[in-house]
């Protein structure tokens, strides 16, 4: 059984539509796929409309938080998306997005980058406008050759030239809101550190004493010193260890399915949640 626990649509930073993302996980040999948008549950519904049969769709969000100053990514999986508390955090987060976005633009025509907020309009169409937007803006006009390389501190990497701050939720109470919404917390590439600075292992430590259900090890951005290292906190702290592609289409170079996650940590996290059910694939449309 192949299980993907992380990718995105053009619901939020993705290039494939959730139908696309659904058929394509399909046709990548995946059983099950979760569909964690930045901040959104919109793409669920397509995404379960064209489920393919054989697949099953895992709905959740990666909700952006911070901590002590350093940016980092929850995986929630599974939980009620109308629950009011959890779902008013999430929309005053990417309420945050669009001013963020352009006074990101403004500080990069002051670098004197000619990117316009209509070239990364275009870019996002309907999804939520973020960072890897502008990144591929940038790519577009020959500022980077690729969106990996607009994440340096050159750019848009966290303290970056082009950087702004926006609002990101505690993660403690991300962890509060999201169990309280039935869901399971998976913290995010806990050591990507080419985004920027990432937490250090004593808040972990205190995020998995908080409820953190697990980390996500096999990842893109964590070599083989930084997984088995992670492996071994987990193991230490009690907590779910996932793998996962982070898939984002076009947008970045890896593919669905190339990291994955056990199916026996896949179904101690359906076990664990009580917001919402896998669902099954129909042969959708």
């Amino acid at each position: 059984m192949r299980i993907d626990l992380h990718t995105h649509s053009t619901a939020s930073d993705g290039t494939d539509t959730p139908a696309e993302l659904v058929r394509n996980a399909a046709a990548a040999g995946l059983h099950v796929v979760a569909l964690t948008d930045h901040d959104t549950t919109r793409g669920h519904a397509e995404a379960i409309a064209a489920l393919p049969e054989g697949l099953t769709l895992v709905t959740g969000a990666e909700l952006s938080c911070r901590a002590d100053g350093v940016s980092m990514h929850m995986l929630a999986y599974l939980f009620d998306p109308e629950e009011p508390a959890l779902l008013a955090e999430r929309e005053l987060v990417r309420d945050d997005r669009v001013p963020r976005a352009k006074t990101m633009i403004a500080k990069l025509n002051a670098l004197g980058v000619p990117v316009t907020w209509e070239q990364v309009t275009r870019i996002a169409g309907d999804g939520s406008v973020g960072r890897p937007h502008i990144a591929s803006a940038l790519v577009g006009l020959g500022v980077v050759p690729t969106v990996s390389d607009a994440f340096t501190e050159d750019w848009l990497a966290d303290g970056g030239r082009a950087w702004v701050e926006k609002h990101e939720t505690d993660p403690f109470e991300a962890i509060r809101l999201v169990k309280a919404a039935g869901g399971v917390c998976v913290l995010a590439h806990p050591a990507a550190a080419k985004r920027g600075r990432t937490v250090p292992e004593s808040t972990i430590t205190e995020l998995a004493a908080a409820g953190l259900d697990g980390l996500e090890v096999d990842h893109m951005e964590h070599d083989p010193d930084t997984r088995a290292r992670l492996r071994g906190l987990a193991g230490e702290l009690g907590l779910l260890v996932t793998g996962s592609s982070d898939y984002h289409g076009s947008r970045k170079t890896v593919s669905l399915g190339e990291y994955t996650t056990d199916p026996e940590v896949y179904g101690e996290i359906t076990r664990r949640a009580t917001g919402a059910f896998p669902v099954p694939g129909a042969g959708g449309a």
